[in-house]
């Protein structure tokens, strides 16, 4: 199984396969593990800070030139490994950490809320080895008088061991996809091949997906099933038949690939993307049509004679309606829109015109100001927000108010050297438990902008949480709320809310929904963004970024904002600079 964290198997070398910098965060993790210094291990993860800071091109050429050393937050015996590591490509000391530590407990470390001490505590007090040792332990209530534990964190342990099972094999849209467009471009290189497509979960954007699946047209479909079995990204071919074929990727996920001929590829491709509610509600409309529609064809019911198709366009006119773009294709109201031609104008990516929610060394980020700065200036942006954490976040760096003060400083001078990026002034306020913002209104009222987000008591109980948010939302300094419901994808259900009345409170109060495009959060959910656009709520699409190269999280969250039927005039950062500049400063003087 790929784990959503770990970087996927590339063979070769240790170095070649897990990178400097996580190969130092796993050593500082073992290290916690056997009960070593804590002192030891965390120096290990400032190492792997700082290698992550410095890159793997910069960091081979530091080693080679012996001037590693010379790198703050590198000691001289981390400074030793690395070496060893760059020069060989291997590191013998990880290498012996990992053979001394029984496998099962790093997947103990998969459950939420369980770090490396506590793993250890686990293992040394109750010898707990495994996931299912784990379980019963905390059904037979072994953990509550466990030093370091008690009820609560038993019964969050069960929680979390409850995801695992429940998400065991899926993986995030974006890792899917990434994977998937690598096989697709392996397999246009066979020779005779007609048309190809991505189909099934990943075609229709989904959140979370299960498997690969391709739909393909050639003459010769024997000789493309054996080409797919044999690329070397397989691992393990499940079933191999003339028109079908399924492998394992080395990688941990499985992929279906379809075979069809020329002419049925349009229906083929259309049946394969699916989703199953969809194909169930055509087929029900088809059969009322006198049709019968399925994976080889759309045929008359009286005499089976094919309808022709040349592609999906085709398809859906045949049964009276519009196109319906594969984002859409969850019975979720499309076929009834397309039947009056009545479906949304989807936003494209090129329509983001700028970005918000950045952060920076400031506070957690991996990069400079400056450093996001040209790199929004490179990709065209015409606007970047930056917001780093306010001072409640002191684990992820937060800004005290001499912090932010300078940060503003910084961002004065830099619009000067940068006058073709809008640079905005922001935060990220953390939301106390009684819904309070994190700084007095006289900083706040400085700011050009202020997104409101929860990070802590993320379990507090139904109606005190929707008093929070919505106490938050009329505060007049705030401009977007932050990842709304607070799920993280595979690791955490939304806070408890009622839902549409924290969005009606957005409403009154005019305040923009974040759609953050974390690959983890994809919070807002799809589903949810119908009703905001319905009740003319405006979402902006958000990246969350902590380092450069997340802000290509923005497709991503693009992505999910078509499957939840939005428009470019449903999204806040598709507006021009000007636009943007002139609606924060229209809302300070209502503010003021």
């Amino acid at each position: 199984m790929l784990l959503v964290a770990e970087m996927p198997s590339l063979g070769g070398s240790v170095l070649e396969r897990e990178g400097a910098a996580k190969i130092l965060e796993e050593i500082g993790i073992m290290l916690e593990l056997k009960g070593e210094n804590p002192f030891k291990s965390r120096a290990y993860y400032s190492a792997a800070r700082t290698v992550e800071l410095i890159g793997e091109e910069e960091l081979e050429r530091l080693v080679r030139e012996d001037k590693l050393k010379d790198v703050k937050g590198i000691g001289s015996a981390i400074n030793k490994k690395l070496k060893e590591l760059i020069l060989t490509g291997r590191l013998n000391y990880y290498e012996e950490l990992k053979v001394s530590i029984p496998k099962e407990l790093f997947e103990i470390l998969k459950v939420p809320g369980l770090g490396p001490r506590k793993v250890s505590a686990l293992y040394e007090m109750l010898e707990i080895t495994s996931l299912a040792e784990l379980e019963y332990a905390c059904r037979e209530n072994r953990l509550v008088n466990l030093k370091g534990f008690g009820k609560k964190t038993q019964d969050n342990i069960l929680e979390g061991i409850e995801f695992i099972r429940r998400y065991q094999g899926r993986y995030f849209y974006s890792e899917a996809r990434r994977l998937a467009i690598i096989l697709l471009h392996k397999i246009k290189e066979f020779p005779a091949l007609g048309e190809v497509s991505l189909a099934g979960s990943i075609r229709r954007c989904r959140e979370i997906v299960k498997d690969i699946d391709l739909v393909a047209s050639t003459d010769h479909p024997d000789r493309l099933t054996r080409y797919f079995t044999e690329l070397p990204l397989v691992a393990e071919v499940i079933a191999h038949g003339d028109t079908k074929a399924s492998v394992r990727l080395d990688d941990g996920i499985n992929a279906d690939l379809r075979v069809v001929t020329k002419d049925q590829f349009s229906y083929a491709l259309h049946h394969f993307t699916g989703s199953k509610e969809h194909n169930t509600a055509l087929r029900h409309r088809a059969k009322n049509m006198g049709l019968k529609i399925n994976e080889y064809g759309l045929f008359r019911l009286k005499d089976e004679e094919l309808v022709a198709c040349r592609d999906e366009t085709d398809l859906f006119n045949a049964l009276g309606l519009t196109y319906i773009p594969p984002e859409l294709r969850e019975n979720y109201g499309e076929i009834e829109a397309a039947e009056e031609n009545a479906l949304p104008s989807l936003i494209e990516e090129d329509d983001i015109r700028g970005i918000f929610h950045v952060h920076t060394t400031y506070s957690d980020g991996l990069n400079t100001l400056e450093e996001v700065v040209r790199h929004c200036s490179v990709l065209g942006y015409e606007y970047v927000g930056i917001s780093d954490h306010s001072q409640s976040a002191f684990y992820a760096g937060g800004l005290k108010e001499e912090d932010l003060a300078k940060q503003h400083e910084e961002i004065e001078a830099m619009r000067e050297r940068y006058p073709n990026v809008a640079i905005l002034c922001g935060v990220e306020s953390d939301i106390r438990a009684d819904g309070s913002l994190d700084y007095p209104d006289a900083v706040l009222e400085r700011l050009d902008f202020v997104i409101a987000s929860v990070h802590s008591g993320l379990r507090m109980e139904r109606v005190k949480m929707n008093e929070r948010l919505i106490h938050a939302l009329s505060h007049p300094a705030v401009t977007m709320l932050g990842h709304p419901t607070n799920r993280l994808l595979l690791g955490r259900d939304s806070s408890l809310l009622d839902i549409e009345k924290v969005f009606q409170a957005a409403l009154d109060n005019g305040v923009i929904l974040e759609l953050n495009a974390s690959p983890a959060r994809l919070d807002l959910d799809w589903r949810h963004l119908k009703m905001i656009r319905e009740m003319g709520l405006m979402v902006s699409i958000n990246p969350d970024a902590h380092r450069l190269e997340s802000f290509e999280d923005t497709r991503v969250g693009v992505a999910i904002a078509r499957k939840g039927w939005l428009e470019k005039k449903d999204v806040f950062n598709t507006r021009s600079r000007r636009e943007v500049e002139g609606h924060l400063k229209s809302r300070h003087a209502r503010a003021g």
